[in-house]
């Protein structure tokens, strides 16, 4: 099933999700580390920076993942808005996130905390994204 936010008959929206995927599970990794004995302060900014990397792309993948939504029906669209609520609710959670780093939040307290639900919701939601390609084959072109 074609979608119509794609580069020649490639959907443009799974290829920039790698991005905020990578980088928030690198911030995650770095506040591990911070927290967990190091304490060395760039593991606290590149946490920090990686975090507002991955909000920009998830951002940018969210314009052609909406697109793409638009022209779907029944089961796949289901899917797709349950889907859209997650990473809403995630890049939310980040957001946040980067304004408690901002206020100065331990990263111990409740920056971390909103990482782990952040992250265990993007599983949950990129599952629910292999679901929509790979059962009810949402941008793949058929022979």
């Amino acid at each position: 099933m074609r979608t119509p936010a794609s580069v020649a008959k490639h959907p443009i929206h799974p290829m920039l999700v790698p991005i905020p995927i990578g980088l928030w599970i690198f911030s995650f990794v770095c506040d591990l580390t911070f927290v967990l004995g190091s304490g060395v302060s760039l593991w606290f900014t590149l946490s920090f920076w990686t975090m507002i990397g991955g909000l920009v792309g998830a951002l940018l993948a969210a314009v052609p993942g909406f697109i793409d939504m638009l022209s779907l029906t029944a089961q796949p669209k289901r899917l797709a808005l349950t889907h859209m609520a997650l990473n809403a609710t995630i890049i939310l959670l980040y957001a946040i996130n980067i304004g408690t780093r901002i206020q100065g939040a331990s990263v111990a307290g409740a920056p971390l905390i909103l990482s782990v639900v952040a992250i265990g919701l993007l599983a949950v939601s990129g599952w629910l994204g292999g679901q929509m390609v790979y059962v009810h084959r949402v941008g793949v072109e058929e022979p």
